[in-house]
């Protein structure tokens, strides 16, 4: 893997991502038993987004999305968290619906997350029972009205409890930013020529799912733009 270089972070709001929010779409979906849904965890559902325009990307949107799932447990920072895949006879196989891994969280123990939703240009994981938090997050790639390739990060949960809640107030929020930032660095080094500009980074507050949403199969938004390499 390139030796990833420090770039800026820009945290707040910003509406030029272009992913379409929509919900409607063919997708296959995982079994969707033993999650933990946001409805069980403590304290508001927040929808964190991280992005960033991949400067000379080497890759359409769906090729690039393929490669993560193939190469997904290298592109988390190891002094972070570590993922590993529960099957290892599927090393090197993309990630698919129903498939497991644990996630080492530095300061936390061990958990679950489950694949519950892949598309061409997206792959959604959701937390099992026991996980700092409840609910899903979802990594894709699409372009924007330029023709760049963008990779985007979407979670929407909740802390998994109330002990889990305060403990995110306490530090968890910055290890976060700090997980998914570089996750989005390495898929830009490793894909293309780093990122232009800044890794964006945005938190806000959510009263529910928004209208249409699919907690225990469907992803946070859809990646769509990978049409015009057809």
């Amino acid at each position: 893997m390139p030796p990833v270089v420090a770039v800026p972070i820009m945290v707040g709001p910003d509406l030029a991502k272009g992913e379409r929010v929509n919900h409607t779409t063919d997708t296959t979906e995982g079994e969707a038993g033993d999650l933990q849904l946001p409805e069980a965890g403590a304290g508001p559902l927040l929808q964190r987004d991280y992005w960033a325009v991949i400067r000379q990307c080497h890759h359409r949107p769906s090729d690039l999305v393929d490669w993560v799932a193939r190469r997904f447990p290298e592109l988390a920072p190891d002094e972070l968290c570590v993922f590993e895949r529960e099957d290892g006879s599927r090393e090197g196989q993309p990630l698919e619906p129903g498939e497991g891994l644990t996630v080492h969280i530095q300061g936390a123990g061990t958990f679950g997350v489950r694949v519950i939703h892949k598309d061409r240009q997206s792959l959604t994981l959701a937390t099992l029972p026991g996980h700092p938090e409840a609910g899903r997050i979802t990594f894709g790639a699409y372009r924007n009205e330029y023709g760049d390739v963008l990779f985007h990060i979407r979670s929407r949960a909740r802390s998994g409890s109330r002990s889990h809640y305060w403990g995110f107030v306490a530090g968890g929020e910055a290890m976060q930013t700090n997980t998914w930032t570089e996750f989005v660095l390495r898929v830009a080094v490793s894909t293309g020529e780093g990122v232009v500009g800044s890794i964006h980074a945005e938190t806000v507050e959510l009263e529910d799912e928004p209208e249409g949403g699919d907690v225990t199969a469907g992803p946070t938004f859809l990646a769509r733009g990978d049409e015009a390499d057809d």
